[in-house]
């Protein structure tokens, strides 16, 4: 593992959610980037800008483990509800839910809204980065499909073919979801200065 650490070849992903530790490995497998998951205890603040959040989080996990690492956070900003519930929404996931988020926007014409990602990076010797990505779309007007997690099912990507990520599978969803572009943007950096 210390040659592949001194390679600059393993990062940690710090997170509890699995769905997203596979997303990000997919993609980063793309650029022969291997990753781990940590456990580590990260700091979410409340702030109204993802890149603030990340970027609190990851120099509070990096302080205790001290190892190349990532931390992730997004959201879902829906253009009629004022990009809400933006920064909020892993509490809005958490309490109202999908059918919830459906509800707010019962008769409601404007569907549009945007998934966004932030990626923070930081390693010994380097100050904290932040990555970004962002994709464009709509809500449903029910919950469609199985797959990924999160809002994925009432969310529809303006550059897809009319179906929810929900319905799509992982490796669909990676060619447009937010989280790919804000992972492929901190890749190429990291293969370019790492």
């Amino acid at each position: 593992m210390e040659d592949t650490l001194q390679k600059g070849k393993l990062i940690y992903f710090a997170t509890s959610n699995i769905n997203k530790f596979e997303e990000v490995k997919l993609t980063l497998t793309e650029y022969e980037i291997s990753v781990a998951i940590i456990n580590a205890k990260t700091l979410e603040i409340q702030a109204d800008e993802l890149e603030e959040i990340a970027r609190a989080a990851v120099m509070y996990a990096f302080k205790a483990q001290k190892l190349p690492i990532i931390v992730e956070d997004a959201g879902l900003f829906v253009k009629s509800l004022n990009n809400f519930p933006g920064p909020y929404s892993s509490f809005v996931l958490r309490t109202i839910g999908n059918k919830g988020v459906l509800k707010l926007m019962e008769g409601v014409k404007d569907r549009r809204a945007e998934f966004l990602s932030a990626v923070a990076f930081c390693a010994p010797d380097t100050q904290p980065l932040s990555f970004n990505g962002v994709v464009e779309g709509n809500i449903s007007f029910e919950e469609r499909g199985k797959h990924g997690f999160g809002f994925d099912p009432i969310f529809i990507p303006r550059e897809g073919d009319g179906r929810t990520f929900g319905e799509m599978e992982m490796e669909e969803k990676n060619k447009l979801s937010h989280r790919a572009r804000a992972i492929r943007q901190f890749a190429r950096w990291y293969k370019s200065e790492m």
